[in-house]
């Protein structure tokens, strides 16, 4: 009972993982410079994603512009798509699985196929969180290598968005969640190795018996 609440827990954080995946790559917020100028009625509020970028006015305007040209992106944006649509494909293909190894369903047949199904749910879930860690740490030290960089204007520099965050907190959700799920299967299975069922023995014995009986008979 306590397996199946833990499967369920990181189930759950798993879903979280998941929409915090989708929700971050989509959103254009990676990055923010926030330029105020002489007057805080012309703020303007600059936002950078991975496929589009956002300007908000302070006066209620806000437009933004797709990024068509694939080629013409720095190296770490081109890394950051695919590396981010991978998280969600490999965190949906986890949520699917997980679905049929848990022991709170009752899909999936027998409780070795489940647990199989489970080990193989929690590595998805580990490799979309280290998919999704990946990008968003690469960003991120690019955004602080140019901000603290002298040469780069003031106004060019810029700060990690919500995005980010988002990104961050999403591989830590995966990450857990999958860890949760293959050693909750491990160690079913290394307590089915230790501890052979009894069922075996019994049947070893009745042979043993049955035999000793056939013996008895033909003296």
């Amino acid at each position: 009972m306590a397996s199946a609440s833990l499967q369920f827990f990181a189930f759950i954080l798993a879903l979280f993982g998941v929409f915090g995946d989708i929700a971050a790559t989509l959103l254009p917020n990676w990055k923010v410079n926030a330029d105020v100028g002489s007057n805080i009625i012309t703020a303007i509020t600059q936002m950078q994603g991975l496929w589009m970028d956002c300007t908000w006015y302070s006066t209620g305007m806000f437009s933004c512009t797709l990024k068509y040209s694939i080629l013409s992106l720095p190296v770490y944006i081109q890394a950051a798509r695919t590396t981010m649509v991978l998280s969600c494909i490999l965190s949906a293909f986890g949520i699917c699985i997980t679905t049929v190894g848990m022991k709170c369903t009752k899909l999936g047949g027998d409780s070795d196929s489940k647990s199989h199904a489970c080990f193989a749910g929690g590595v998805c879930f580990i490799l979309a969180g280290i998919s999704g860690l990946v990008p968003t740490s690469w960003y991120t030290r690019e955004i602080i290598s140019n901000f603290l960089d002298q040469t780069i204007p003031e106004s060019s520099k810029h700060e990690p968005g919500g995005a980010v965050y988002t990104g961050f907190i999403s591989a830590g959700f995966l990450l857990i969640a999958g860890v949760i799920f293959c050693t909750s299967c491990f160690k079913k299975q290394q307590g089915a190795w230790i501890y052979p069922p009894k069922k075996h023995h019994f049947q070893a014995t009745e042979q043993e018996s049955n035999a000793g009986y056939n013996l008895k008979d033909y003296v």
